[in-house]
C-alpha cells in the first residue's frame, strides 16, 4: 500500500461522509485524492499522503481539466448528494443540507446562502445590514431563476483544497454535491489559487462556463462567504455584503 494519511472527522460521521464524497468525485478523476478506508465507529479515514510539490502553470492547467472531468460527471439534481449516500453533508465542520432540487436558485439560496447568512447574522458577524442585502441578492436570484448547468461539483474548492504534489494537482476535503459548476471557480478565485488563470484554461479545455461566467463569480461567492461570516467572524460578513451588491449589480437589481 502506498503511503497513508489517517485523518479524524470532525463531527459525527463527518469521516463517513468525506469518504464517500471523495469516492464518488473520484469516479471522474485520480486526481481525487484515493480512500483507502474508514471507520464510522471512530470517525477515521485513511487516504492516500499527499507530497508537497511547487504549484506550477501545467500542474494548474491538469487541475482545471480534471476539475472539468470531475464536473462533467454530473448530479441527479442540484443538492444531490453522493450516490447512495443518505447521511450529513459538511463544509468544513459546518453542517449543510443536501436536498435534491430542480432549480439552482431555489437550491442555492435555501439551501446555501440563506441558512449561514442568518446563523451569521445570530452569533453577530453580519449585521442586519448585510442580512437585508444577501435577502435582497437572494430574491432577485430566485426570480431570475436562471437555467443553470448542472454539475458533480467539489462544493469547497479554496485553494487549500487543491494541493500539488510531484504527481500533479490533488483535489482532497470535499463538501460535494449537485450544484453549478462555477460555484468551484468562484472558490478558487475568492481565496487565492496559484496559477488561476491557468486553471481556468485547463477547465476551458475540457469544460465550459458560459459567455459572462467572469461577471457572476460575486454570485457564486456568496455561500462561502456565508459559511466563513458564520464560522470566521465579522471580517467575511462585511465581504459577505459587499458580494451580495455586487450580486444585485450583476442581476440588474
Amino acid at each position: 500500500m502506498p503511503e497513508v494519511f489517517i485523518k479524524k472527522g470532525s463531527a459525527p460521521r463527518s469521516a463517513a461522509a468525506e469518504a464517500a464524497y471523495l469516492r464518488w468525485l473520484r469516479e471522474g478523476s485520480g486526481a481525487v485524492v484515493e480512500v483507502f478506508d474508514f471507520d464510522d465507529a471512530a470517525n477515521t479515514l485513511t487516504i492516500e499522503h499527499v507530497a508537497s510539490a511547487h504549484p506550477t502553470r501545467d500542474a494548474a492547467r491538469t487541475a482545471g481539466r480534471e476539475l472539468a472531468k470531475i464536473h462533467a460527471m454530473g448530479a441527479s439534481a442540484f443538492g444531490a448528494p453522493a450516490n447512495g449516500w443518505d447521511g450529513p453533508n459538511f463544509i468544513g465542520r459546518a453542517e449543510q443540507e443536501c436536498t435534491p432540487t430542480q432549480r439552482w436558485a431555489d437550491f442555492y439560496v435555501h439551501q446555501r446562502v440563506l441558512p449561514f447568512a442568518e446563523e451569521a447574522n445570530k452569533v453577530g458577524n453580519l449585521p442586519s445590514s448585510g442580512l437585508n442585502a444577501v435577502k435582497r441578492a437572494c430574491r432577485a436570484l430566485l426570480d431570475e431563476d436562471e437555467d443553470a448547468p448542472l454539475a458533480r461539483i467539489h462544493g469547497d474548492l479554496w485553494s487549500g483544497n487543491l494541493l500539488f504534489s510531484p504527481n500533479g494537482p490533488r483535489f482532497i476535503d470535499p463538501a460535494a454535491h449537485g450544484g453549478h459548476p462555477l460555484t468551484d471557480i468562484a472558490m478558487l478565485e475568492l481565496f487565492g489559487a496559484p496559477h488561476l488563470d491557468a486553471v481556468v484554461d485547463g477547465y476551458l479545455e475540457q469544460g465550459e462556463l458560459g459567455a459572462n461566467w467572469r461577471s457572476r463569480i460575486p454570485v457564486h461567492q456568496l455561500h462561502p462567504l456565508a459559511v466563513h461570516a458564520y464560522t470566521h467572524g465579522p471580517s467575511y460578513g462585511g465581504a459577505l455584503e459587499r458580494a451580495a451588491e455586487e450580486t444585485l449589480g450583476v442581476l440588474g437589481v
